[in-house]
């Protein structure tokens, strides 16, 4: 079963396309410093995991499997969504770490912490960015998920977690929500590394992806 909705969820296509957005991201989005890798590769992630993940579901209404589907108990549908969203977040979460890389190699941006100018190693750094994509991956692709389920066509889904990423990945959502911003990791004071204000908006997504898959049941019931 697990093979199948991996066949399913990753087509050959999909894999091509996110993998040619991290190369192309890591060639044209400049930077100088190894600090602004993080800061360049969140806020595009979260685009590419809105589109990766909007026909998680949707794909059964647009193949024409939905009736069929609707079928099967409501916990082997929902099981088949969570297989699929998790080999997707995989896949992106692989991807990221891979595109940060690729900035290493393409652009051999400068370190801080050679230069005694900062506490944070390059691994440490390294190691901050993962977990912070863990939570901006997962918000963003089940967000776009969810609206697509509720409207029953990913391009809606997509739209309307554009519009709210719009907000947020805004100078007014930098200045008005400050450390709870969705994208609070890319806000951060990057020359404090012991500022860790910025963890309360990735708790924030947390307690938002929790609640959302505490809806999708109820949505996918009521939307089939």
């Amino acid at each position: 079963m697990i093979m199948t909705e991996r066949k399913i969820s990753l087509p050959a296509y999909k894999l091509a396309y996110a993998f040619s957005f991290i190369v192309i991201l890591s060639l044209i989005r400049g930077i100088i410093f190894s600090y602004e890798i993080g800061v360049a590769m969140e806020a595009p992630m979260a685009i590419l995991a809105m589109v990766f993940c909007a026909d998680t579901y949707t794909q059964e209404i647009t193949s024409k499997r939905s009736e069929i589907h609707r079928l099967c108990s409501m916990k082997r549908r929902l099981s088949s969504i969570g297989m699929r969203m998790v080999v997707q977040e995989i896949a992106l979460f692989a991807l990221s770490a891979i595109g940060y890389g690729m900035f290493y190699v393409f652009q051999h941006p400068q370190s801080l912490y050679k230069a005694g100018q900062s506490t944070e190693s390059e691994l440490q750094m390294f190691f901050i960015f993962l977990v912070a994509m863990v939570v901006t991956l997962w918000f963003w692709g089940i967000l776009s998920n969810l609206l697509a389920c509720l409207f029953r066509n990913m391009w809606a889904g997509i739209g309307c977690g554009i519009a709210l990423w719009l907000v947020t990945n805004s100078t007014w959502g930098e200045k008005v929500l400050d450390n709870w911003n969705l994208f609070s990791y890319a806000f951060r004071n990057v020359m404090d590394s012991q500022d860790f204000g910025w963890l309360y908006g990735k708790v924030l997504c947390l307690l938002l992806c929790v609640l959302m898959t505490l809806l999708m049941p109820k949505i996918i019931k009521k939307r089939g």
